[in-house]
């Protein structure tokens, strides 16, 4: 089936949203976090640690499964939820945000992007049509357009190009979806410019997905004024009736920012990825394992927090994993990070519900300390 986004409740002091989505594998509520599982696994979790977290979409990236272990063994295997035990909704991304990273201006062209594997150099080719094909094969329940994924230095000028060949690209990308099982999303690009993404998300509406994503957002050198814009100037051209969703973003602070401004679902490996380095997500900002004063702390990461680690381990035994280097040091601290956001758009929820999202948000950020410990 489709994806099928159904608006329950409006903050009437914002333009926050509460709705569910109907998938293949269910019905979610929305404001949603997504943890992304980029090789088919949220690194260091199992599935059935990521169903503790109340996890509902998850995340496959196109580029790298496209590499290893490619479309076609995956395809053998049964499609993604087989290859990889989720028993709930996957989306996949285009693989344009990896393979932007690694190409030049130069290998940019109306066909597609060339650039070298990250892996062993190797030349390739991504077109629109090829990340359609491999995610048709992947069969996840939610796949994207492929687009231009342009720096944040980008002028105008470069930009308006970028979202020109980016509306063709999607044009080209749903003429050969063939997935009946499978929705696709188009992507609003145009940087901080009002105009830029009106016309992206105009044109691309106009091409009628079965929802809609804000790209172009978080990118190194980005300031937080000029993504909140962007979010801004998207989210207001488009369908009531369709799934929003901002890309790439897990700051506690900018999901909270999103939902203000209309945004649905959310994806980040950031829970992760801090995890690894020995951080936490929690009310007063993010903390950090490696610093001393943890070392006989009997406390839970979080007080009243409902995850499996805080319900089960202290501070004092987490730094020790972290200091020492065992991998269970960071895998807790991933439970714990994927459920503080999952959390967190639950309470937004609720928030939206009550019509006090703008006094969440304030208490929120004024606990909320960006600063490590």
């Amino acid at each position: 089936m489709k994806v099928k986004y159904n608006l329950l409740d409006k903050d009437k002091n914002s333009n926050g949203r509460y709705g569910t989505i109907e998938t293949n594998y269910g019905t979610y509520e929305t404001p949603m976090f997504m943890p992304v599982g980029t090789r088919a696994s949220v690194k260091g979790l199992s599935v059935e640690e990521l169903k503790y977290c109340n996890s509902g979409i998850i995340l496959g990236n196109t580029y790298h499964l496209w590499l290893r272990p490619g479309e076609d063994i995956i395809n053998r295997c049964g499609g993604l939820h087989k290859f990889m035990n989720w028993d709930g909704p996957i989306l996949t991304d285009s693989g344009g945000f990896q393979v932007f990273s690694l190409a030049k201006s130069k290998d940019i062209s109306e066909e597609g992007v060339v650039f070298k594997s990250h892996i062993d150099g190797k030349k390739l080719l991504l077109t629109p049509e090829k990340s359609i094909e491999i995610q048709n094969k992947l069969d996840s329940d939610i796949a994207m357009s492929f687009d231009e994924c342009p720096p944040a230095s980008a002028t105008h000028e470069y930009l308006k190009n970028s979202v020109e060949r980016t509306i063709r690209w999607a044009e080209r990308g749903k003429k050969v979806h063939n997935n009946p099982r499978q929705s696709l999303f188009g992507i609003v690009q145009g940087g901080p410019y009002k105009d830029l993404r009106k016309y992206s998300a105009t044109e691309t509406v106009k091409l009628d997905f079965d929802g809609y994503s804000v790209g172009g957002v978080a990118n190194d050198g980005e300031s937080k004024e000029d993504m909140y814009k962007a979010i801004e100037y998207s989210t207001c051209y488009l369908p009531e009736d369709k799934v929003r969703y901002l890309m790439g973003v897990g700051d506690p602070i900018d999901i909270i920012e999103g939902v203000v401004r209309g945004i649905d679902i959310f994806d980040c490996v950031l829970p992760t990825r801090i995890a690894r380095h020995g951080q936490a997500f929690t009310r007063n900002g993010k903390i950090n394992f490696n610093n001393a004063k943890f070392k006989e702390d009997l406390s839970p990461v979080e007080e009243g927090c409902d995850c499996y680690t805080c319900k089960n381990y202290s501070k004092a035994y987490i730094r020790h994993l972290i200091t020492v280097g065992e991998s269970l040091g960071g895998r807790l601290l991933s439970i714990h990070n994927i459920r503080f956001l999952i959390k967190l758009t639950e309470e937004l929820r609720e928030a939206i519900k009550e019509n006090k999202l703008l006094e969440y948000r304030e208490e929120f950020i004024s606990k909320y300390e960006k600063k490590g410990k």
